[in-house]
């Protein structure tokens, strides 16, 4: 909010996906509200990233978007919100997903710091080991 109309596009990007998924999960919109708040937000943050990229001339935006490690499949997905037919929710959801973590790994781990990844790598893999070792806990006494 410091920033004001000066807000980073990463920022901006983020906050937009994080609502769309907010307003997913609390059940009050239909499916095709969903798919066009998703939508735009999709389009926004191919649109915002790439834009930084563009030279006078025109460059095309799958190759832009090849140069920043976009999935192309994003760049289609956006070309359909625009152009074509609107796709399916689920499709909507995995885009945000993907895009989201495209944005925690090249914009928000950049900006704490690299460790930021690992850390979170570390910790999934402790978490994972310790529910294996629950699960053999209850298979093993548990049930006796």
């Amino acid at each position: 909010s410091r920033y004001g109309p000066k807000m980073p596009l990463a920022v901006d990007c983020t906050a937009e996906l994080i609502r769309c998924k907010v307003l997913d999960s609390s059940g009050r919109l239909k499916s095709h509200e969903l798919i066009l708040s998703y939508g735009l937000a999709l389009v926004r943050f191919v649109n915002l990233i790439t834009e930084r990229k563009q030279k006078m001339v025109s460059i095309p935006l799958r190759q832009l978007a090849r140069e920043v490690d976009i999935p192309i499949w994003v760049v289609d997905l956006r070309h359909e919100l625009t152009h074509g037919k609107l796709p399916r929710l689920a499709l909507c959801r995995k885009g945000c997903d993907v895009v989201l973590d495209w944005l925690r790994k090249m914009y928000w781990s950049r900006q704490l710091g690299n460790n930021l990844c690992e850390e979170s790598e570390d910790e999934d893999e402790e978490e994972e080991q310790e529910e294996m070792e629950a699960n053999a806990e209850l298979d093993g006494d548990g049930w006796e």
